[in-house]
C-alpha cells in the first residue's frame, strides 16, 4: 500500500506538545468545515474521533461485528474514500497488507498518497510464527495502551498534516487522550504485570495478546495462532491442553469475536474454568461497556487481572 510517512516527527510534536497548547473553540463546527476521516476498523475510528473532536467527521470502515482481516468495501465505503481528507489504517497486516482489501480501496479511488497515514508508524513488529515474514506479523498491538499511545500520536501527526488550521485543538486533544492513556498503562503494570509469577499466565483462544503480554511480563497460552478455517484442530487443542496442565493457570479467556466451544473443550478436559469474555479486534456495541477505546483496554484489564488474581 502507498502510504504516506507522518510529516510531522513524533519527537516534533511530543516537544510542541510539552510547551503547551490552547484548548481551542468550544463551539461546535459546521460539518461543512469538518474534515472527511476515514478509518478502517472500530478501534482506530474511535481515537481519530477522540483527536479530531467536532472538527473531523469519521466514518467507520469495518463495522463491530464483522472481521476486520477480511473485508469486502461497500458502495458508502467509496463514496467516502472518494471524497476522504484523511484516510487512517492499522498496518502490521490487519487490513491484508499492500495486496489486502484496503490497499485495493485506495487504489480504486485514486486517494492522494499524502492522505493515507499508517497508524502503527514506529511499532515494532512481532510475529506469530519463527518466520518473520509480512504474513507472519501480529496486527493486534493496540492491545497493548503502549502501542494505543503511539496510534494516537501518528493520528495528530496525521491530521495536523491536511488540516494545519486546527493543529493547536489536536495538539491539546493528543495531549489530554495521551494523559488518560498513560493511566491505564499504569494500572495495567500495577494489576497485571505486578503479580506473583505463577499468577501471570494468560491463555486465549487466539495469539492476540503479544503485545500486551510482553509488555507486561505475562506467559502466553492459546489454541490458535491465526484465525482461519482451521482452528480447534485436534493438534492445537492437544498443545493448548498441555500448557494448561503444564503452567496451571488460575483462569481460561475467549475473545468475544470468537466461538467459544474450542475453549470450553480445553476447560473441560484441564478443570480449569473460563472466567470471562474479552476484547480482541473491535469495540463492544455503541452503548455496552467496552464501546471507546479507554473502555475497551479498561474491560480487558478489569477482566483479566480478577480472572488471574482468583
Amino acid at each position: 500500500m502507498n502510504k504516506r510517512h507522518v510529516t510531522t516527527s513524533l519527537a516534533a510534536l511530543g516537544a510542541l506538545l510539552l510547551a503547551g497548547c490552547s484548548s481551542g473553540d468550544d463551539q461546535s463546527v459546521a460539518q461543512d468545515e469538518q474534515i472527511q476521516a476515514v478509518s478502517t476498523f472500530s478501534i482506530l475510528s474511535d481515537i481519530v474521533a477522540e483527536i479530531g473532536a467536532d472538527h473531523v467527521k469519521v466514518h467507520n470502515i469495518v463495522p463491530v461485528g464483522n472481521d476486520p482481516h477480511e473485508y469486502s468495501a461497500t458502495p458508502e465505503d467509496t463514496k467516502a474514500m472518494s471524497n476522504a481528507d484523511a484516510y487512517f489504517y492499522n498496518g502490521l497486516n490487519l487490513e491484508g497488507g499492500e495486496n489486502g482489501w484496503a490497499a485495493r480501496m485506495v487504489e480504486s479511488v485514486g486517494l492522494e498518497e499524502d492522505r493515507v497515514f499508517e497508524t502503527t508508524e514506529g511499532v515494532k513488529p512481532m510475529y506469530l510464527t519463527e518466520e518473520e515474514s509480512d504474513q507472519s506479523i501480529n496486527p493486534h498491538a493496540f492491545l497493548d495502551p503502549n502501542v494505543g499511545i503511539i496510534m494516537a500520536k501518528n493520528v495528530a501527526a496525521g491530521l495536523i498534516d491536511v488540516d494545519p488550521d486546527h493543529a493547536e485543538e489536536y495538539k491539546q486533544n493528543l495531549e489530554d487522550y495521551v494523559q488518560e492513556l498513560t493511566e491505564v498503562d499504569k494500572r495495567y503494570q500495577h494489576e497485571i504485570g505486578d503479580l506473583e509469577e505463577d499468577r501471570r499466565v494468560l491463555v486465549t483462544s487466539e495469539r492476540a495478546y503479544q503485545y500486551m503480554a510482553d509488555s507486561y511480563n505475562l506467559l502466553e497460552g492459546y489454541i490458535w495462532a491465526v484465525d482461519t478455517d482451521d482452528i480447534g484442530t485436534p493438534d492445537q487443542m492437544i498443545s493448548a491442553i498441555d500448557f494448561v496442565n503444564e503452567h496451571e493457570p488460575k483462569a481460561l479467556f475467549v475473545e468475544s469475536n470468537v466461538t467459544p466451544g474450542p475453549m470450553e473443550t480445553i476447560s473441560e478436559e484441564t478443570g480449569v474454568e473460563i472466567y470471562a469474555t474479552i476484547f480482541s479486534d473491535e469495540l463492544a456495541s455503541k452503548g455496552e461497556p467496552g464501546d471507546t477505546y479507554l473502555g475497551f483496554l479498561e474491560e480487558n484489564l478489569q477482566e483479566i487481572s480478577e480472572g488471574l488474581q482468583q
